[in-house]
């Protein structure tokens, strides 16, 4: 199974686009205003499908986020995961699927086709957000040039979204992972989601890629707050657990509650141990940072 750093690489100069609502979430007592959420393409790979999400529901998780998961499903493994969703009583707030770059000012009217025929399939997932990725940088195109072509594209498939009730995703990649990836700065990825200026279009900030690339996570959190869409989380090195590298998780956990951000932060970490001992961890964490958040009036 091909894992989300594998599919963004693949899909580098095309791209990932599109996305379904972000739902209003409402946080169980005792939980942050935030969802909490896990990319499952990090964990428990080695079990059948079911049993992954068996294993995030064990680990105190209601929902997941999904890479390619479902490529090969047929219409009743469709139903059976609506089915184990809601013995779990779990969601699927993200997911990935589309290959087109919304980068590439040569490939808009590509990415309207293959979204027009993924949102059935987000459908049938109950999902309400699809993750985007810009893809790689073109030989012979100017960075103003994809830059424009970023918001141009974004703009055309927000119109899209909107008519299908869906919400877009743009995320960056760091380029130590990917040296061909375009977007690798949050900070253009936010005046991009500015340009664009349509609620079904928000940002998927990756603190773990940010800390490679740029750093200085938290000022750009607060000053960009509202277009925030999701979270991603996993420390630097080794795409760890928090509390493993250099980021200060239990800041961005407080930080986030102190700005009543309401969507989710999905743990995206390889686990170094017990992955649902691991995944617990975080998952307090998060819960007892937040806990000790001023909220901001």
């Amino acid at each position: 199974m091909m894992n989300r750093r594998e599919f963004a690489q693949r899909a580098a100069g095309a791209t990932l686009a599109a996305a379904l609502p972000v739902p209003a979430f409402a946080a169980p007592s005792g939980s942050p205003a935030f969802g909490l959420s896990v990319m499952l393409w990090t964990v428990f790979r080695d079990l059948p499908f079911e049993q992954r999400l068996a294993k995030v529901a064990e680990a105190g998780y209601h929902s997941v986020q999904l890479v390619n998961e479902f490529d090969k499903w047929t219409p009743g493994d469709f139903r059976q995961f609506q089915r184990t969703k809601k013995s779990l009583a779990m969601t699927c707030d993200s997911t990935a699927g589309i290959h087109t770059g919304v980068a590439d000012p040569a490939a808009g009217d590509k990415l309207i086709a293959e979204l027009t025929n993924f949102f059935p399939i987000a459908a049938k997932l109950e999902c309400p957000t699809i993750i985007v990725l810009s893809g790689n940088r073109i030989e012979g195109v100017s960075h103003e040039a994809q830059h424009q072509a970023c918001i141009e594209s974004l703009k055309r498939a927000a119109d899209l979204a909107e008519k299908n009730n869906v919400t877009l995703l743009l995320e960056n990649i760091d380029q130590e992972e990917n040296p061909n990836y375009y977007l690798t700065s949050v900070a253009e990825g936010f005046e991009i989601i500015r340009a664009v200026d349509h609620p079904r279009v928000k940002f998927l900030y990756d603190f773990y890629h940010e800390q490679i690339s740029e750093g200085n996570l938290i000022e750009k959190l607060e000053k960009n707050i509202g277009l925030v869409g999701v979270v991603h989380i996993a420390d630097v090195p080794g795409r760890h657990q928090p509390g493993t590298g250099e980021i200060n998780y239990e800041n961005i956990f407080r930080k986030l509650a102190g700005l009543n951000f309401s969507r989710y932060a999905a743990m995206e970490f390889l686990p170094v141990g017990d992955p649902v001992l691991r995944l617990r961890e975080a998952r307090e964490m998060a819960l007892r940072a937040a806990g000790e958040a001023a909220p901001a009036h």
